[in-house]
């Protein structure tokens, strides 16, 4: 309880107190850079990159940080906070190998926002304007019962109450199904993969955040039915899957 007005305290001081936080430019170019940082294409004025990486001179820079999920090998580094099943093995995302991890307990969350927040001072400090917290919908991922929707919404409302004390806007990833929460989760803008590529799911998306929605594409398909309903309005761009730099062979980038 404690916690939870403390929240609501830190987000009504933050639109109170100064200026409003600065959100992405609307329909600028931009660069997903989680995969490692590197000089952005002519043009980019909006970057995301790793809460690791140094944010890119003069541009808006956005914080990637694993929120909802630890990073593969890391889970040694979160103990208790690893979600088990009724066996008490770690449930994992099997597409990308990555422990899930345990929001459904009021302490287990505030420790998990412990732990990533301090992730997200160190992206003030080095300059970023806005974090992005990944797997928000970790809870669609495991067994039925184990972690719901509410669990996750309570924990990224403590990490939003958090960043917006430090001066950081904060993004809602993926997870349309709570788009319409936007307002009651604190969270300013979206980042959004492949919502070209799942068609309908461009339009949910800016119902809630209007034109403050940067997608990638991970295919040229996606990205063509995205450029066709939202180039205008939307920053969009084609990645590759694993995000590379243009010394991999890998890489792609490209714009609507």
């Amino acid at each position: 309880m404690a916690r939870a007005l403390l929240v609501l305290v830190l987000l009504a001081s933050c639109t109170a107190a100064g200026d409003p936080i600065p959100l992405p430019p609307p329909h600028a170019l931009w660069d997903y850079q989680i995969g490692g940082p590197y000089t952005p294409p002519d043009g980019v004025a909006v970057v995301a990159r790793d809460h690791g990486a140094d944010p890119a001179d003069g541009l808006y820079n956005i914080c990637y940080v694993n929120a909802f999920q630890a990073q593969p090998g890391a889970e040694d580094e979160w103990g208790d906070l690893l979600l088990r099943d009724a066996a008490g093995e770690i449930v994992y995302d099997a597409d990308w190998g990555e422990a899930i991890l345990d929001t459904s307990a009021g302490d287990k969350r505030d420790r998990i926002a412990d732990k990533v927040n301090a992730w997200v001072d160190g992206c003030a400090d080095k300059g970023f304007q806005a974090v992005e917290p990944d797997n928000y919908d970790s809870f669609t991922r495991v067994p039925d019962g184990l972690l719901s929707a509410e669990d996750n919404q309570a924990l990224i409302r403590l990490l939003s109450a958090h960043a917006h004390a430090r001066g950081l806007a904060i993004a809602q990833k993926n997870t349309a199904e709570l788009a319409g929460a936007r307002d009651a989760n604190g969270l300013d803008f979206a980042v959004v993969e492949e919502c070209g590529h799942h068609d309908s799911e461009c339009g949910t998306y800016t119902e809630a955040f209007g034109d403050h929605v940067v997608v990638v594409e991970y295919t040229q398909e996606g990205l063509d039915r995205a450029c066709a309903g939202w180039a205008d309005e939307l920053s969009i761009v084609l990645r590759d899957v694993d995000v590379s730099t243009p010394d991999d062979d890998g890489y792609v980038y490209g714009t609507c």
